[in-house]
């Protein structure tokens, strides 16, 4: 699935919203906004060596996305159809690629404005409705999340009404159709591959 140029640079947003630890007894948009102060308060540390700001970042993505959900809803019925296995090989490969993907966005974020306009909960579902405050446009962006203990995660995000999740349903639905389950994890693990030997380039999963 070819990403357009925008789409990637708005995903990082999508990181930064997605990417911090437990904020106890606070509702998804509250959740929000300490996420973005916290991972900024990462990006600000000057003296903070490359890895280990890429660690620190890495370890807060990892924290925030409910990666499992997000799997589950880019399958649809061909998580139904995978073994136990299949799933799990889905879900570490999928973790890694967006995590390798999109790191090198969040170290070039600069000075894009976030403003959080409203929460919307239904039972232990939530959106959290913001606004993208560029130079020259607003954009907004709807995060789809999930109430887990202490923990509201992201398993969906919705930039301009276009859904994160259904992007990769379409483009990983044709290649099971077309060369099966295992045919994807292979793709997957191949690009995974190339990003490593890349040493964390950016580019799409």
């Amino acid at each position: 699935m070819q990403f357009t140029k925008r789409f990637l640079r708005l995903f990082t947003a999508v990181v930064l919203l997605a990417s911090t630890t437990a904020v106890a007894s606070q509702g998804p948009l509250d959740q929000a906004r300490a996420t973005v102060d916290a991972v900024m308060a990462i990006l600000q540390e000057s003296d903070l060596e490359k890895q280990v700001r890429r660690e620190r970042l890495s370890a807060a993505i990892l924290a925030r996305f409910d990666f499992a959900e997000m799997s589950q809803r880019i399958l649809a019925l061909n998580w139904r159809s995978a073994n136990g296995q299949q799933r799990e090989r889905f879900v570490a490969l999928f973790s890694d690629l967006l995590e390798r993907n999109y790191i090198g966005h969040i170290e070039a974020y600069t000075d894009e404005k976030i403003d959080f306009v409203k929460e919307r909960v239904q039972g232990n579902r939530a959106a959290v409705d913001t606004v993208i405050v560029t130079k020259s446009v607003e954009i907004p962006i709807s995060y789809r999340m999930v109430h887990k203990g202490a923990d509201w995660k992201v398993y969906d995000v919705v930039i301009e009404s276009v859904s994160f999740v259904n992007n990769y349903r379409s483009s990983y639905g044709e290649i099971v159709k077309k060369e099966g389950f295992d045919g994807l994890l292979a793709r997957m693990s191949e690009k995974l591959t190339e990003l490593e030997q890349q040493n964390g380039n950016a580019t799409e999963p």
